[in-house]
């Protein structure tokens, strides 16, 4: 999108549905291989893009805390208690650290020997039927004051950041899904190739081992066949430039709030008027609810296909949809909106007589305000990102009898923007400058942008700016029912340490209504007091910004 980097729970939205499909199908095969007396649960694996994304997974997951806008997972097999470890976080960074000889902290060790023995039921042992512990092991588990089984034996569900190690031997892998991008097939390869070491070398009667299933989720893995270019030349590769926060103009750097909505100041008891909310469809054409699984038998092309060997299984929501019932999900939803509005009237309102509110609008507007495409179901509401539509759709009918002065509602996983933050390449020629914490400008326009860019660059006042160009600065609002970002052009620290929000535009139709949102934020962000002060400034010609910055105060 529009940001630099997207909210940890935005991707946990689109990420919801297909997490409950695959955690169904997990959960058929956890109970099948209680049946067969397995002894050992199969080992479901998120690998995300970055900590920020695993942090919210593992805390949605392991600990039943599910961000704004998602509800629950769903899945209380992956829930940790105090009796059992059933989900554990692991950062690329901390398994390299703990690979190490000298590793950083006990912490990080442990979590090496409960990431070495998933799925193993005890320690081997000598001729005397001691256990044979790891080198370490023994000390550690003394000195943590924790039992000597293997740590990881029971652990169900692994949110990764990057690749586990290749080392990793781990046999009962049987689900594996991708958040994250995989711009190479090598890395497809990769994580693939977690789910496919088998659980069983038993021979059947036939002579053969037994068929064994790993399903996955969002990794585009291909088997590619090499094609020889017949003109024996290669295309030349388009020209990129490098935009990046300067470490020697670190004294340039310019910070903001993320600011995610704003907070009401009235502690009255507020009416929800489900009638003036927009109907919600659940259209399975966006968020599929049915899909067809096969075994990647790679064809001549190098792509996998429907036809040929292997049975063609078919995944929906019916296995989620069995744990899942409406009185509990439609009250999870309640105590959502409960909190949305306390935390949205600064905790003036009261729980008790909000809940109420929250509960009857809820359920009328499943009742009259939800349609279902077929094969969804009504209840496939209370999945994201359905769920989190219905939830911003309430927030908007939401009214006060009165309404006090705003303050800001800051992002949780990322209250702080900076320049510092900014790197990425771009095939859009730059125009360097002086007076910014970042190299070079990366201009939208032909000519507007360079121009307002000399302008800023160049004026006695201006102290740093940037382009709001992968920085990630945006401004929410809502236009025609539906949530925006108006992402503004640059950021300018003034002299006297006031901060500029400025605008270049020509003709555009949402001018004032981007105008408005801008003004909104700014009231808001000054009566917090927590990130300096801020300006709103609108060009509608460049050959003014020097005049407009001059008149600032």
């Amino acid at each position: 999108g529009k940001k630099a980097q997207p909210k940890p729970e935005a991707i946990l939205r689109y990420a919801h549905t297909p997490i409950a499909m695959l955690g169904g199908l997990w959960r058929e095969r956890f109970a099948e291989w209680k049946s067969e007396g397995k002894p050992r649960p199969p080992v479901f694996i998120v690998v995300c893009k970055n900590t920020k994304i695993a942090k919210v997974v593992f805390e949605w997951l392991a600990l039943n805390s599910p961000p704004h806008g998602v509800p629950p997972a769903g899945l209380p097999e992956f829930i940790n208690t105090a009796a059992e470890l059933n989900t554990i976080r692991v950062d690329s960074k901390v398994v390299e650290e703990s690979d190490g000889a000298a590793s950083r902290s006990d912490e990080d060790r442990w979590m090496r020997f409960t990431l070495d023995t998933i799925g193993r039921l005890d320690w081997p042992r000598n001729a005397g039927g001691l256990p044979l512990y790891p080198e370490g092991f023994e000390a550690l588990a003394d000195k943590l004051e924790r039992a000597k089984t293997p740590p990881g034996r029971d652990v169900r569900c692994i949110v990764s950041v990057g690749m586990l190690t290749e080392g990793w031997d781990c046999n009962t892998v049987t689900h594996v899904i991708g958040l994250r991008p995989f711009m190479s097939q090598l890395l497809c390869e990769q994580v693939v190739g977690r789910a496919l070491r088998r659980d069983s070398y038993a021979v059947g009667d036939d002579g053969r081992l037994g068929e064994e299933i790993a399903q996955v989720f969002g990794v585009p893995f291909e088997i590619v066949p090499f094609k020889e270019n017949p003109n024996g030349e290669r295309p030349k590769p388009a020209r990129t430039w490098r935009i990046r926060a300067l470490p020697e103009r670190a004294a340039l750097e310019i910070r903001f709030p993320r600011v995610d909505g704003y907070v009401q100041g009235s502690g009255e008891l507020p009416a929800i008027d489900v009638t003036a909310v927009p109907e919600l469809t659940i259209d399975p054409s966006r968020i599929p609810l049915e899909v067809q699984m096969k075994a990647a038998l790679p064809s001549n092309v190098g792509r996998p296909s429907l036809f040929g060997p292997g049975a063609l299984g078919s995944v929906d929501m019916n296995p989620f949809r069995k744990g899942q019932r409406l009185q509990a999900v439609t009250f999870d939803a309640a105590r959502e909106l409960t909190r949305l509005i306390i935390a949205d009237s600064a905790g003036r309102a009261s729980a008790g007589p909000v809940f109420g509110v929250a509960l009857g609008a809820v359920r009328d507007f499943v009742a009259t305000r939800v349609r279902a495409n077929a094969p969804a179901q009504k209840v496939d509401v209370f999945l994201s990102p359905f769920y989190g539509l219905m939830m911003e759709q309430l927030a908007q009918a939401i009214r006060y009898g009165s309404a006090d002065d705003e303050l800001p509602r800051i992002e949780p996983h990322r209250p702080t923007g900076s320049t510092a933050e900014v790197d990425y390449a771009t095939r859009r020629e730059p125009v360097p400058v002086m007076r910014s914490h970042l190299n070079a400008v990366v201009p939208d326009t032909q000519r507007w942008e360079q121009q307002a860019a000399y302008y800023i660059d160049t004026h006695p006042r201006v102290v740093a700016f940037a382009k709001n160009a992968g920085l990630g600065f945006a401004i929410p609002y809502v236009h025609a029912g539906e949530r925006h970002d108006y992402v503004p052009d640059f950021l300018i620290r003034l002299d006297n340490g006031l901060h500029v929000v400025l605008e270049t535009k020509g003709f555009d139709p949402k001018t004032e209504i981007k105008r408005s949102a801008a003004q909104r934020w700014i009231t808001a962000v000054n009566k917090h007091g927590g990130f300096g002060h801020w300006r709103y400034l609108l060009c509608k010609d460049p050959g003014t910004v020097r005049q407009l910055i001059d008149e600032v105060r």
